[in-house]
């Protein structure tokens, strides 16, 4: 499931790294988009949404500043579909590493930068197995 299969950032994300994210989460067979409400965030998934024919639903707990434990508890919620979350670079990192400490392999290289997109697979009731990153084209 590409959760997060987030693009996130700090800025509102210029039209190619939208256009990037829309390209590569398009070949994934993706049922839900979840967004933070922030207009950043919406704007970077909206064209993948639009694509696809579904709606983004926005999610308080993606949102800058909120606890990891908030984002966890959507991310539980999800782990067996599908999806997309977009949320921002405080969020993000956390969701990852609380993965990693649970045992989730990652393949290098990876990071964090504005418009990357990390992909999460093989929920096992406690954590993701494995995640890789894709850095922003």
């Amino acid at each position: 499931m590409p959760t997060p299969t987030t693009p996130g950032g700090t800025s509102i994300p210029r039209a190619s790294t939208r256009q990037s994210a829309s390209r590569h989460l398009g070949t994934e067979p993706i049922q839900a988009i979840y967004s933070s409400p922030l207009p950043r965030c919406v704007e970077t998934v909206s064209p993948l949404a639009e694509s696809l024919g579904i709606e983004v639903i926005l999610e308080a707990r993606l949102g800058e500043g909120i606890p990891v434990e908030s984002a966890w508890s959507l991310l539980e919620e999800v782990c067996t579909d599908t999806v997309v979350l977009c949320s921002h670079g405080d969020v993000i990192p956390e969701l990852v590493a609380r993965n990693q400490r649970r045992g989730m392999r990652t393949c290098e290289p990876s990071g964090f930068s504005k418009g990357s997109v990390w992909t999460l697979r093989g929920w096992d009731g406690t954590r993701f197995t494995t995640g890789s990153w894709t850095r922003p084209r």
